[in-house]
Parts: structure tokens; sequence; C-alpha cells
């Protein structure tokens, strides 16, 4: 999966996660506002997949002389 498309899911997981855990707290459903943390988790450790992703592409760049 590429840097790009793993900080989109991140994204998406994250607002996602969001509206569940909105619900959860409207409704007092306890078990949606855990999926819904579990879920933002979920894109936030996605998102920093990309992020790690870009920074070893940009070293590899650098060492390769291609930056």
């Amino acid at each position: 999966m590429s840097s790009t498309t793993d900080k989109i899911k991140g994204l998406a997981n994250e607002a996602v996660g969001n509206v569940k855990q909105g619900i959860g707290n409207a409704t007092d459903n306890d078990k949606l506002k855990a999926e819904g943390k579990a879920q933002e988790l979920k894109g936030d450790a996605q998102k920093t997949t990309g992020d790690v992703k870009d920074g070893a592409k940009h070293v590899a760049d650098k060492v390769t002389g291609k930056a």
C-alpha cells in the first residue's frame, strides 16, 4: 500500500471513529464509544504508517541521489 493510500484510509477511519464516538455519547452506548475510539486509533496508526513510508522514501532518495 502506498503512503498516500495509508494516509487516506487513516483519515477515513479517524472520521468514522469520531462519528461512532459521537453517536455513542449521544445514545449513552459504551460499546459504540469503544468501537469508535478503536477505529480512531487504527486510523491514527495508518496515518503514521504513511508518514513513515514517506520518510523512508525521502531517505532512500537522498542516499541514491534522487532527491
